[in-house]
């Protein structure tokens, strides 16, 4: 007998929401119960396609959050907003997954830690490449020892669109809304990824800048700063002594969301790409050259599907927590400072607990 449909409200209808809902609507755990957003005519629409009633459609996410029946909550929506709504969902006792960065600074993240820490609740923070199964293998793979020590991890995560200076001041350009740029919505991702994989981040050293400086306000009226970084540069060292790089920008012309690991151990390199198709290449122990690895399909996973499953206490241990998004934004503070004041940072290991 399969279990009761979990209801599942969906905060943010912007284009993450998209996949939100693609991924529950796929699955047979999870029904779309209801949906929140600020945009009135945005709740009309999705709420007409998903066929959920105007009861359950909010313009305030705490009305949403008062709902009894409501099992748990996607947190979709700008930057600027994930503290205040994964707080609040804290309080009112209901599971949430909540996109990533989780804060705009590691002293709003410490406050989702510290409140999770007193009253534990089911969360998952979606750092979506987790999900991807060639680095899951991957991961097994560093874990058994197939590369031996790692020396080195270099890294790049590029995308082209905004090259359009013609694309006006939205949020993801704005500091206040985003709380940084390209780092924060490519860089948070790669961060985490190179954590999964490899282990804790102590010190950066970073370059980043802006290449569109101004840009069309969204009300066609004038124009305003662009004051976040279009791309960010970063070199750091690992906490057993590994070195890395990280090339990350959204002016790379020419690519669409093209991301690359590559791991450098004493017995094995390892090279992850994703762009079309997600894929491993290695080169182990005495081999001549790289070759593609073929995946196990146990290995496959979806991000959504996963969530239903930590709810229905089935998770499998990989997903990222508040704790996990804490380190993130902890190490992005780190990489602003670093590059905002032209040196090397340490970060802070204390505050980097896995107690």
């Amino acid at each position: 007998m399969h279990m009761k449909k979990l209801k599942i409200g969906v905060i943010g209808l912007g284009g993450i929401a998209n996949f939100h809902m693609e991924g529950i609507l796929a699955s047979e755990d999870a029904e779309v119960w209801s949906i929140c957003d600020c945009n009135e005519e945005a709740l009309l629409t999705k709420g007409g396609e998903l066929n959920v009633p105007p009861a359950r459609r909010y313009v305030n996410h705490l009305d949403m959050l008062k709902d009894s029946e409501l099992d748990a909550v996607t947190i979709g929506t700008p930057n600027s907003n994930h503290f205040v709504i994964a707080l609040d969902a804290i309080k009112y006792r209901k599971p949430f997954a909540l996109e990533k960065p989780i804060a705009l600074d590691a002293k709003e993240a410490a406050v989702l830690r510290e409140a999770l820490e007193a009253g534990p609740l089911p969360h998952m923070v979606c750092f979506t490449y987790r999900y991807k199964s060639a680095v899951r293998f991957a991961k097994q793979l560093i874990e058994q020892g197939a590369l031996g020590k790692i020396n080195h991890v270099y890294s790049q995560y590029l995308q082209s669109w905004a090259i359009r200076e013609d694309i006006p001041l939205v949020w993801r350009f704005r500091k206040e809304l985003s709380g940084s740029g390209a780092l924060g919505d490519l860089g948070s991702h790669i961060l985490d990824l190179k954590r999964f994989l490899v282990g804790e981040t102590v010190r950066v050293i970073a370059d980043a800048g802006t290449v569109v400086k101004e840009r069309d306000l969204l009300s066609g009226e004038g124009k305003g700063e662009v004051d976040v970084d279009d791309f960010c540069h970063v070199l750091a060292h690992f906490a057993d002594g590994a070195s890395s790089s990280m090339s990350i920008s959204r002016f790379a012309y020419g690519r669409g969301n093209y991301q690359q690991v590559e791991i450098y151990g004493t017995r094995g390199a390892l090279v992850y790409n994703l762009e079309e198709e997600d894929t491993i290449h290695v080169k182990l122990g005495e081999e001549q050259q790289f070759r593609k690895l073929e995946i196990p399909v146990s290995f496959k996973a979806n991000q959504m599907q996963s969530f239903f499953d930590l709810l229905n206490g089935k998770g499998d241990g990989l997903d990222a927590t508040i704790e996990d998004g804490y380190i993130n934004q902890l190490t992005l503070d780190a990489i602003v400072q670093s590059f905002t004041e032209e040196r090397w940072i340490t970060i802070e290991q204390e505050a980097s607990r896995n107690d």
